[in-house]
């Protein structure tokens, strides 16, 4: 696999921002593209989807690597297994949580990693 077309699902919160620069170091070392993916749910703004996305692009920008921005609506794990088959690789972040949390929140990295049709690069936010 080339893993040129990389697929970034990101919340803006910091906790996808190691995740972020490894797919934009991903996609520099391969000469690919990314997509910066925020899933818009019933309490996100529009304001807040474009936000984390262009945080996405400009960081894409600065390091010479092409990348688009896409906006869906749903439940973030669902949209983003629906949305796998267009890539080849999805790079995202992950919240880290355990236990309890875990237990009732579920993880969204853990969903799409299960049922991605590609390969899943999780990376945890780095202190």
């Amino acid at each position: 696999m080339s893993f040129q077309n990389i697929l970034v699902p990101t919340d803006g919160s910091e906790n996808t921002e190691a995740a972020i620069a490894k797919a934009i170091d991903l996609a520099r070392a391969l000469g690919g593209r990314i997509t910066a993916l925020y899933v818009k749910d019933k309490s996100a703004t529009d304001e807040t989807a474009r936000a984390a996305t262009s945080y996405v692009a400009t960081e894409a920008e600065k390091a010479g690597v092409p990348c688009e921005e896409s906006v869906l609506s749903g439940t973030p794990a669902e949209v983003i297994v629906k949305e796998s088959p267009k890539y080849e690789i999805i790079v995202m972040g992950t919240l880290g949580r355990t236990g309890v949390k875990k237990m009732f929140a579920g993880s969204v990295a853990e969903t799409v990693a299960k049922g991605s049709a590609c390969p899943v690069i999780i990376v945890r936010k780095t202190e």
